[in-house]
């Protein structure tokens, strides 16, 4: 691959953006194209995407493809779908659209389908197991997120008379609470670490065995499974039913695999499935489409035009659905732990800035949060909103509310309003003594402010599983134009280094060769 800033499409784009994009204006494209809207509107399976109110028209789009064929993304592409080592420095292939592959169609399918066979069919039997009536996964990072998100937002197919819980955090404030609540002959641990040695899922897992055993359990075979690879770890720690996965299977993309077992027995084994479909349909589209109607791929390369022409630091995730309220998270660590590199595949320092910052919250909970740095700040952020056409509850008055304020908001960003039309409107008395032209100011909204709208006909397992997926894919696109490493995560260790040498510190109280601020915090924290 080239990589974008030595291409000639890269050059194009720069004198582009001077000439167009930097002064582009939303409400001056609409007045002068009656025919945007239909024109910036795109279709994948299960997802219409509104880019319409966004700072580009179909010229842009049309250099930011001429980068995509440039910088080799096609290929790319393909070699990702067919298994090629494109993870080059661990040497590994990057293959979870394996994972929802149907059987005999995708590489590694014998394998897959053997491990997904077994592991549907323990769900089944623990959503048939009465006795079994609370299900603790504990896990951290890809073996936490994914569940925790898929779980909420498929709500409506949830076993009626299964909890779900979810741990994560070493702060033992996060297990002992649930602990607690739970009885020892009624629950199931999940312990959800592929290698078996994840320094916080193992503590929260050997919290749990102590618990169990203290509250006088002696079946750990029965209420303790494991999504691992490390079958001789977990045999040791007492668990005989495991289910593996492969190291072509990146932690954040890994709710498709064996770690995806609380989402099975959530919603069974027949909705799992249709989680996988709704994926799969996304791959095909994204391996077969073409490029200009690639969603996936426009979606990248918006985000190669923000982060890099624009200079947008961030993206605000706003899910106008309560099902949807870990989805941010969870593309936290898909979007900043796969593109929050700074060099290119061959190691050299990169020029040029690579991952947004990613964050939000569900509507309309947001609006009252930090909407009014959006509309009103120094910073322009462009927002993804995600609305629902038709929802899994009866509360339609509510839903049009929620489906209004989603609209309103998009449409609040990009029309603002002037000083002028603010000074017309009535002033709150509370105000009265103010000039009334500074007021107007206070009360306008700059406006051209872009942002995205995804829709949905309805929240389902195949809607989702097509949702996250081409979330996947626009994270590989952006990063495959940037010419990095998506799929390793190098910037998580130096810090787990570290703390395992601290920690035998604070049981001997040694400060010796510390830097003088970490030995001066450990000492006060050992006072």
């Amino acid at each position: 691959m080239m990589r974008c800033d030595a291409t000639q499409a890269w050059a194009a784009l720069q004198g582009h953006f001077e000439a167009h994009g930097r002064g582009f204006d939303l409400r001056e494209a609409f007045a002068r194209d009656p025919g945007r809207h239909a024109a910036l509107c795109f279709e994948a399976p299960e997802v219409f995407a509104d880019l319409s109110k966004n700072l580009l028209d179909t010229a842009t789009l049309r250099f930011l493809l001429d980068l995509a064929r440039e910088c080799g993304l096609p290929a790319h592409r393909d070699a990702m779908l067919r298994g090629d080592a494109i993870n080059t420095t661990e040497g590994r292939a990057v293959l979870h659209t394996a994972l929802r592959a149907p059987r005999g169609q995708g590489p590694h399918s014998e394998g897959v389908h053997s491990v997904l066979d077994a592991m549907l069919a323990h769900a089944e039997q623990v959503r048939g197991d009465a006795e079994i009536t609370d299900i603790v996964n504990i896990g951290i990072g890809g073996s936490d997120l994914g569940p925790q998100m898929v779980v909420p937002a498929l709500q409506p197919w949830s076993h009626p008379r299964k909890r779900m819980h979810f741990v994560s955090n070493v702060d033992g404030h996060d297990i002992a609470p649930l602990l607690r609540r739970l009885d020892a002959r009624h629950v199931l641990f999940i312990i959800a670490s592929k290698t078996f040695t994840t320094q916080e899922t193992m503590a929260n897992a050997q919290t749990a065995r102590d618990w169990y055993i203290g509250q006088g359990g002696r079946d750990i075979a029965r209420h303790f499974v494991a999504a691992t690879t490390n079958v001789k770890a977990a045999a040791e720690f007492g668990i005989s039913t495991t289910f593996g996965f492969w190291d072509w299977v990146g932690g954040r993309y890994s709710l498709w695999s064996a770690i995806g077992l609380p989402i099975a027995v959530a919603v069974g084994a027949e909705h799992f499935r249709a989680l996988l479909a709704g994926a799969h349909a996304m791959d095909l589209h994204f391996a077969q489409a073409p490029l200009e109607r690639n969603l996936p791929v426009l979606l990248g390369l918006l985000d190669v035009w923000y982060r890099n022409f624009h200079g947008f630091t961030s993206r605000s995730v706003a899910p106008y659905h309560q099902g949807l309220a870990r989805l941010p998270a969870y593309l936290q660590q898909l979007e900043m732990e796969s593109n929050g590199k700074r060099v290119d595949l061959q190691g050299r320092p990169l020029p040029f800035g690579t991952s947004p910052v990613v964050w939000g919250e569900p509507g309309t909970n947001g609006q009252h949060a930090y909407f009014q740095m959006l509309h009103q700040g120094t910073d322009v952020i462009p927002v993804e909103f995600i609305a629902i056409k038709t929802p899994s509850h009866g509360l339609d008055g509510q839903h049009h509310m929620l489906l209004a304020n989603c609209l309103a908001q998009s449409q609040a960003l990009m029309l603002g309003k002037t000083a002028a039309e603010a000074a017309t409107e009535t002033a709150p008395t509370a105000a009265a003594d103010i000039d009334r032209a500074v007021l107007a100011r206070h009360r306008s909204f700059p406006g051209n402010r872009p942002s995205t709208t995804l829709v949905l006909e309805r929240l389902t397992p195949q809607s989702l599983g097509a949702l996250i997926a081409l979330y996947e894919h626009r994270v590989f696109c952006s990063g495959a134009i940037w010419g990095i490493n998506s799929f390793d995560q190098w910037g998580v260790e130096l810090g787990k280094a570290l703390c395992n040498r601290l920690l035998p510190r604070f049981s001997s109280g040694d400060l010796a060769g510390l830097d003088p601020s970490t030995a001066g915090l450990l000492a006060r924290l050992l006072a």
